[in-house]
């Protein structure tokens, strides 16, 4: 193993590329590393580029190591192991990569980065002989990529589910628990400090997606690019769906999932499910985030934690830096793997399928609806009709299919649209299977 990473109870020089609320967590915890009485290994930060040197910082590192300048951490040969911090693809891509190349390690809590270039960048750091190590880019303080990549590798993987998005977890459980509609909750996350400004990483599912491809790749041993990886928000969901969820036994939870089985392929998608109240996932509320693993030797593994926030993230930063510092081999997961996995279409997707729409309260609307799901080979398994406003002539018709293929389910929904009983489909969503109830 290469890289400026020192022994004999040496320093080991820490990089960041980063000095956000993530990046000063890091910083301090290396201090009170530094610090610490533990003589198994010392760490100091050398340096950290910023793109502003002279915005004051609560941090405990000497100002003199703050800058500009990229080429003060990378190829620095003081520096054994850079911490990238900066999120997004550009620069980071390319500061990962010159550090790789440079023959420092590489520690990444970039979600992003990795899911559109991971393959790639654990290449070059094979080629390197250098560690690139990434369990903070999913699920924050949660221990989930290393476990794909060492202690799971005896099983086949049968699923990877999971809530691993903090922000629209937080928005779900506010609508679920208070019946408040989603621009209500967004505007109080955002207040809080849970939610940016621009909220469309979350609420649309891009964070979700960054992070399944991930954990596709490490559990499937294939490439998943995002562009394959089916992907819906939660700006559609509504507080009346939660209500009429919770009385057919079910929540609405934002969900991403990658499955795989030799017949059909590996499907990977993100999008809002009704999650039956009686499992494990339908309990994990606020920001907190939960990943399921499936193995045909182990069977079923929950990991749950918080999912974001700068301690948690730091967390597992610290973790990578010390299993670096103490001598880790690079297994980051660029070595040879078994047959890989061919991608399956959206489109042949299986499951139930809630649908809520407005009608007229009138004869006839549950007819013309059975008829446009029958001739989509799909089959109805129970009807609720709620909120009956007699004086408007209206009324929510709550509709839960059987089993049924999701291209079949596309067509019919367009044509329920054009029926002239139907004011308006308001929601269509998917439910998830659990254990037994396949």
């Amino acid at each position: 193993m290469t890289g400026s990473v020192k022994t004999d109870n040496q320093s080991t020089g820490i990089g960041l590329l980063g000095l956000g609320v993530v990046g000063s967590a890091v910083a301090n915890a290396v201090s009170q590393r530094h610090r610490s009485e533990d003589p198994s290994v010392s760490l100091n930060v050398v340096a950290a580029v910023v793109r502003d040197a002279s915005r004051k910082r609560d941090v405990t590192i000497d100002p003199c190591a703050i800058s500009t300048k990229p080429e003060t951490v990378i190829a620095n040969p003081e520096v054994g192991i850079v911490v990238e911090l900066m999120g997004g693809v550009d620069p980071a891509f390319d500061y990962i990569t010159s550090a790789l190349n440079a023959g420092q390690h590489v520690v990444t809590a970039n979600k992003e980065v990795m899911a559109k270039h991971g393959g790639e960048l654990l290449a070059t750091a094979d080629e390197n002989n250098v560690c690139l190590y990434y369990e903070a880019s999913v699920a924050g303080g949660i221990p989930i990529i290393g476990p794909l990549m060492n202690d799971l590798t005896a099983n086949k993987i049968q699923s990877v589910r999971g809530i691993i998005n903090g922000t629209t977890n937080f928005i779900l459980t506010k609508m679920s628990n208070e019946g408040a509609e989603f621009n209500d909750v967004l505007a109080e996350a955002q207040e809080l400090g849970y939610a940016e400004s621009d909220p469309t990483a979350d609420v649309d599912g891009f964070d979700a997606l960054y992070k399944i491809s991930i954990l596709a790749r490490l559990a499937y041993h294939t490439e998943v690019p995002v562009d394959v990886i089916h992907r819906e928000g939660i700006r559609e969901i509504h507080a009346k769906d939660f209500r009429y969820a919770s009385e057919l036994g079910y929540t609405i939870k934002l969900l991403a999932v990658a499955q795989a089985n030799a017949d059909s392929g590996l499907l990977a998608r993100v999008h809002p499910a009704l999650i039956p109240l009686d499992v494990p996932m339908a309990s994990v509320n606020g920001v907190l985030n939960a990943v399921e693993v499936e193995g045909d030797l182990v069977g079923s593994l929950w990991f749950q934690g918080p999912g974001a926030g700068p301690n948690p993230t730091a967390s597992a930063v610290m973790g990578d830096v010390l299993r670096i510092a103490k001598g880790a081999v690079n297994d980051g997961g660029s070595s040879s793997v078994p047959e890989s996995f061919a991608i399956a279409s959206m489109a042949d997707h299986e499951c139930q399928y809630y649908i809520r729409l407005t009608a007229s309260d009138r004869p006839g609307v549950l007819a013309n609806v059975a008829r446009v799901l029958g001739d989509a080979d799909i089959s109805i398994n129970s009807v609720l009709q709620k909120d009956t406003d007699t004086e408007n002539g209206r009324a929510d018709l709550v509709i839960m299919t059987h089993p049924a293929r999701e291209a079949n389910m596309q067509s019919a929904a367009r044509s329920i649209r054009e029926l002239d009983t139907v004011l308006q489909l308001d929601s269509l969503l998917r439910v998830e299977t659990y254990g037994a109830r396949s």
